[in-house]
C-alpha cells in the first residue's frame, strides 16, 4: 500500500471554499484508506493499493467537480517523493523573512516554460531553480505576489497543472 498526498489548488481562496471534512468524507468515499486533511489548504493525505497514479488523479478530480462543483486540478505525489523534494530545497529555508516554496506540476513541460520564463525576468534577491520535477522558489516575505516570479507563475496558462506550497507545510505533510 502506498502513501499519497493530494495537493487542490485554489481551495479556500478566490471563492471555492471547501470544509477539510467535506474534503475527507468526499476522498474516503472513493475508498481510499487512512485520509487525512492537514491544514485547510487542500492538503489530502491517503493510502491506496492502485498504482495508476493518472487514474488516481482523475477519479480525485471528477469527485472534486462533482461534489463541489467547481473545476477541480491537482498534483498527485507520492511520500517517498515528497519526501526528496522536501530534502532537496537548495535555498537557506529558515532563512528569517523569506518564504521557501515548492512549485509542483501535474505537468513537467509546464515547469520547465515557467523556469525557462524566469530566466529573462529581474528577479533582484528572490531565487528560483530548477529541481527533480518542481520549481523551488526562495522569495521575501511580502513580496510572493508582487515579485516577478510570483506574478509569472500566477498566469491563467499554469492555472491547471501547478500549485505552489510552503515548504513548512510539505514538511507539516510528512
Amino acid at each position: 500500500m502506498a502513501r499519497y498526498i493530494a495537493l487542490l489548488r485554489g481551495v479556500n481562496v478566490g471563492g471555492i471554499n471547501i470544509k477539510m471534512a467535506d474534503l475527507k468524507d468526499a476522498i474516503s468515499g472513493l475508498g481510499f484508506d487512512g485520509v487525512k486533511t492537514v491544514l485547510a489548504s487542500g492538503n489530502v493525505l491517503f493510502d491506496s493499493d492502485r498504482t495508476d497514479r493518472q487514474a488516481i488523479k482523475s477519479d480525485i478530480e471528477a469527485c472534486l467537480r462533482e461534489r463541489f462543483g467547481y473545476d477541480a486540478w491537482i498534483v498527485l505525489v507520492d511520500h517517498p517523493t515528497l519526501a526528496a523534494i522536501v530534502e532537496s530545497f537548495p535555498f537557506e529555508a529558515d532563512r528569517d523573512g523569506w518564504h521557501p516554496y515548492v512549485l509542483l506540476s501535474s505537468d513537467p513541460a509546464s515547469l520547465d516554460d515557467m523556469f525557462a520564463a524566469a530566466q529573462s525576468l529581474a528577479l533582484g534577491d528572490e531565487s528560483v531553480a530548477l529541481g527533480d520535477g518542481v520549481l523551488y522558489w526562495h522569495v521575501e516575505r511580502g513580496q510572493t505576489l508582487q515579485s516577478p516570479f510570483g506574478k509569472l507563475s500566477a498566469k491563467a496558462k499554469y492555472k491547471s497543472t501547478t500549485t505552489n506550497r510552503n515548504l513548512r507545510t510539505l514538511r507539516k505533510l510528512l
